[in-house]
């Protein structure tokens, strides 16, 4: 990409951010990350315990947490059986285009429950498909984070500097 002449790079999805450092080391050109925009916006609202959806590779594999932690900011992530279950219908049913009212309110059930429990202030739409199920969905209480707008709103301020 930088001998073809690109100033940055940036990786649209967020589970392959597993590997983004070792892929920024051995860049020769910034890469954007859209797990650090997604904390710079967390930031920017004030947040500090930020619940998690996504696969289970981004629920689990610790970039996110990392990331937030450096800053002071607390990812929470749902108990074991609802990562099942949210890693499961993203596989199962999303990636395959299939967008269903039930898996819909099965998804609104652990964002109540991560509430109540966890007290979580907002939460990551951590896949890129999550927004298109869940974005007429979203509580007043319970604020959504589309990590993939705020990667797109990132990586057009960098264009635009």
């Amino acid at each position: 990409m930088a001998r073809a002449g690109a100033d940055f790079g940036a990786i649209a999805a967020n589970t392959p951010h597993i590997v983004f450092d070792q892929l920024q080391r051995r860049a020769t050109i910034p890469l954007l990350s859209i797990v650090e925009a997604t904390r710079e916006k967390a930031q920017s609202l004030g947040l500090k315990r930020i619940g998690l959806f996504g696969t289970r590779f981004t629920m689990t594999g610790g970039f996110y947490q990392k990331v937030f932690a450096d800053a002071g900011l607390e990812i929470v992530t749902p108990n074991e059986s609802e990562q099942d279950y949210i890693h499961e219908k993203y596989v199962g049913e999303l990636l395959k285009n299939i967008f269903a009212e039930e898996t819909r309110a099965g998804l609104m059930a652990i964002v109540a429950a991560l509430r109540e429990r966890e007290q979580i202030e907002a939460l990551i739409l951590g896949g890129t498909e999550l927004p298109l199920i869940l974005r007429e969905s979203e509580p007043s209480e319970v604020p959504f984070l589309d990590t993939t707008r705020i990667h797109v709103e990132r990586i057009v301020r960098e264009l635009l500097s």
